[in-house]
């Protein structure tokens, strides 16, 4: 097993990782993501012998070995191609840079993945979970308040974003207020890369929001904020909070299944397939760069594969 004690970067993986940053626009988050698995993969060198500031000693038999590492220590495969990915992109990186003549990860190839259907919710269920007079019924006697009343107003409004815009968490989280244009229903977003775009949000969603931004000066506690979504200390909801809260409106919509903030985007895709949304406008609304991409985060029921068949196919039908 892996021992996780934490390791100083090298150089040349902190110049990366400020390449990212800074060149590429990439968020925090995803930069801290790409230093934890470098920092992993660089504290394991070190255990074997290797060192991690000598680039150049680092062989295609070490990539093999700490692969075989993760294996044996049970790490998903998801989570394996995406340590490997990493590594792919740290070291074209420091051939780019001339600090290596060939990558070692070169010719290596990602593990098979096990296929998994994302978790979604129906039409019916994505209705329920919005519903907030339903919302509202489970709060206990007695408890409403108006701190509660805002903090569903609040909750409402950040599931119809996710749910009516197909936003990722971490887009919605960063929203300011001068984002959300209520009176043309249409949000500005900042997605990966640095790459705005703009999407419809429904007109769900911007009541939904109207009814937000109505209370929300009550919890901002220093003047000038400008996230969209606070939480109750008045600074930024950040995405913890974000996952209880979808959480929280499953559990009390008496769904069978508790989806994650990624569920809904999940469901938003899902639902405008099912409803003949063609797979090029999803790719658009989901700011995705590649369709495989769009394939990969969506899926179609049975059922709607073989109605469209039936209706579309010549030789569905008996002639």
């Amino acid at each position: 097993m892996m021992d996780k004690k934490k390791a100083q970067l090298s150089n040349g993986a902190q110049a990366f990782l400020d390449y990212l940053s800074v060149e590429k626009g990439y968020s925090p988050a995803t930069v801290r993501a790409y230093g934890t698995d470098i920092e992993q993969f660089e504290h394991w060198l070190a255990e074997v012998g290797a060192c991690p500031d000598h680039p150049e000693t680092v062989t295609r038999r070490h990539i093999q070995r700490f692969l075989a590492e993760l294996h044996r220590a049970a790490v998903k495969k998801s989570s394996v191609s995406r340590k490997l990915s990493t590594l792919r992109r740290f070291f074209h990186y420091l051939v780019r840079k001339k600090i290596l003549s060939a990558s070692p990860v070169l010719g290596i190839a990602n593990p098979k993945q096990e296929k998994r259907q994302p978790r979604v919710l129906n039409v019916d269920q994505s209705f329920a979970l919005l519903d907030i007079k339903e919302q509202r019924r489970h709060i206990a006697p007695g408890k409403v308040t108006a701190n509660t009343e805002s903090v569903l107003r609040r909750d409402i409004a950040l599931a119809e974003l996710l749910y009516g815009a197909g936003l990722r968490i971490s887009e919605a989280l960063a929203l300011d207020v001068f984002s959300v244009d209520c009176s043309s229903e249409v949000v500005r977003v900042m997605g990966k890369g640095a790459h705005e775009r703009q999407v419809p949000m429904g007109e769900a969603a911007r009541i939904a929001l109207r009814r937000w931004l109505e209370i929300r000066p009550s919890f901002v506690k220093e003047p000038g904020e400008p996230a969209l979504f606070l939480g109750v200390s008045g600074k930024r909801l950040n995405r913890r909070e974000a996952v209880r809260i979808i959480e929280r409106l499953c559990l009390k919509a008496g769904l069978p299944q508790v989806v994650s903030p990624h569920g809904l985007r999940h469901s938003f895709a899902t639902h405008l397939l099912e409803a003949g949304a063609d797979m090029r406008s999803v790719q658009e609304l989901l700011g995705h760069s590649r369709l495989s991409t769009t394939q990969r985060y969506t899926h179609l029921s049975l059922s709607t594969l073989v109605s469209a068949y039936d209706a579309a196919h010549p030789k569905a039908k008996d002639v």
